[in-house]
């Protein structure tokens, strides 16, 4: 029996695509979270809890595309082709959040407050049409003659529309829980006043996806509630369930580092959820990462340099961590 090199690409492109959203979600969350902190002080510790670190997290984006592209050339066309102006919208945001990383430090007072924006501005967005790409990828794409057969506004939907300011709130509650891990003081109670009322939005929001996505399609729907797979899969919602109660709880405690680990176990969960929801399905509906794979030889050739750059970037990943590791503060920054 072979290696199954399809197998191997989509668990890293899976494994890169979720590092990325759990990296970049708690900055894309700050972001979220800036108008609802006022003070400039408490703003300029916010940005300084990521500053060292967001743009190494962008890292995990480009190697999921750059996996995608690799070993499953079918699924880079289609998806790109359909989700060609959210993914566009997604990288103006980008560009927006970074440039305002870079100048807000070196703006004069009287010009911070645009880059304020700009920073804001460049969160949702990035957020929004991230959510929005999701959700048409749930929906799905139509395939004919291995290209994209739909239109150019086919992913503009309710129900992506809905998953978009899902990601919202469920970012928000990822920064919020971020710096309360990371800052002291007012911005930390301020923090820890926000955290129940994102908890609370993270679960409706969750469970009217989880509703509406088997409501509209039947493929989904059979695999969450048919035997045996009902009691297979029924410990996700408990298990997400129990998350909330224990980050509620935290919070309520005013703890410092259980927040934050309870909201990476929620975003692990609905993440995978969507997974059994699709799995082995990278274009949803019906093409399987094994349909959709490049010839084995590529698929080789491009692991062996995989194999060799992931554990590059955990290791910088890991260190700058651990480097930039303790709390931020108005006074003196890291300590």
């Amino acid at each position: 029996m072979g290696v199954d090199l399809s197998l191997i690409w989509a668990v890293i492109i899976i494994f890169g695509i979720m590092m990325y959203v759990v990296m970049d979600g708690f900055d894309l969350g700050i972001g979220i979270l800036f108008p609802f902190i006022r003070d400039e002080s408490d703003r300029d510790v916010a940005m300084n809890t990521v500053a060292p670190v967001w743009d190494g997290n962008e890292t995990w984006l480009v190697l999921g595309g750059a996996g995608l592209f690799a070993a499953f050339p079918l699924a880079y066309s289609v998806v790109l082709s359909a989700l060609y102006l959210p993914i566009i919208f997604m990288l103006m945001g980008l560009i927006f959040r970074g440039v305002a990383f870079e100048f807000r430090f070196k703006a004069s007072k009287a010009r911070q407050h645009v880059w304020d924006k700009a920073f804001i501005g460049g969160s949702l967005v990035a957020t929004f049409f991230q959510g929005v790409a999701l959700g048409a990828f749930i929906h799905g794409f139509p395939v004919a003659d291995r290209a994209y057969a739909g239109g150019a506004l086919d992913w503009l939907t309710p129900f992506s529309v809905f998953c978009g300011l899902a990601l919202i709130v469920a970012y928000a509650l990822l920064g919020c829980t971020w710096l309360i891990m990371k800052t002291v003081g007012d911005l930390q109670k301020r923090m820890h006043d926000l955290g129940p009322p994102l908890v609370w939005a993270v679960l409706l929001v969750t469970g009217i996806v989880s509703l509406w996505t088997p409501l509209t399609h039947p493929a989904i729907a059979e695999r969450w509630f048919s035997m045996p797979n009902l009691i297979l899969f029924m410990p996700v919602p408990i298990l997400v369930l129990l998350c909330a109660f224990g980050l509620l709880r935290a919070i309520a405690r005013y703890a410092h580092y259980t927040p934050f680990l309870f909201t990476l176990a929620l975003i692990f969960l609905g993440y995978s959820g969507l997974g059994i929801s699709l799995w082995p399905n990278i274009i949803p509906p019906d093409v399987s990462i094994w349909e959709a794979a490049s010839p084995p030889e590529s698929q080789g050739f491009t692991l062996v340099g995989a194999l060799l750059i992931i554990p590059l970037i955990l290791m910088y990943t890991a260190w700058s961590y651990y480097v930039f590791r303790g709390k931020v503060s108005a006074d003196d920054g890291y300590h």
